[in-house]
Order: structure tokens, then sequence, then C-alpha cells
């Protein structure tokens, strides 16, 4: 399995986005309006990331990989 090195900053952002997604997805959320808005905040500045413009960023398997990484700080979460 390849080893991206993420920006903190990156991995940051990420671990935000599924946070803010998750409140986001309960029912009934509280303040969706600005919890959208920050979704889509957050959405556009892990797309646009400079990471991505570096030779270890164009493989598509390293969004896969942020992706995975951050989803195992969710489950270490619940658990």
């Amino acid at each position: 399995m390849d080893c991206f090195p993420f920006p903190d900053d990156l991995i940051r952002a990420q671990r935000e986005w599924h946070a803010t997604y998750r409140a986001l997805a309960v029912p009934r959320p509280r303040h969706a309006t600005e919890l959208r808005r920050r979704l889509l905040l957050l959405s556009v500045r892990i797309h646009w990331h400079p990471f991505w413009s570096t030779p270890e960023g164009w493989s598509p398997a390293a969004r896969v990989e942020l992706r995975r990484f951050t989803a195992a700080d969710r489950r270490t979460d619940a658990a």
C-alpha cells in the first residue's frame, strides 16, 4: 500500500469535513445552513489544496487514501 505524505492542514480539513457531514446528517440538524456552507467551504479547500499538484498527489489513489485514513479516525472515535 502506498504511503502518502499528506500535509497536516489537508488532514485537518478532511476530518472537519467528516465531522460537519455527520452533524448535517442527523435528523433536523441545528444550523443546517451554516453546516452546508461549512461543508462547501471545506470541500473547496480539500479539492483545490496544493498537495494535489505535487507528484505524490497526482494519483487518484491519494484522494482515496486520504478518505480512508480519516475514516479510520472516525471508527476509533465511535469505539
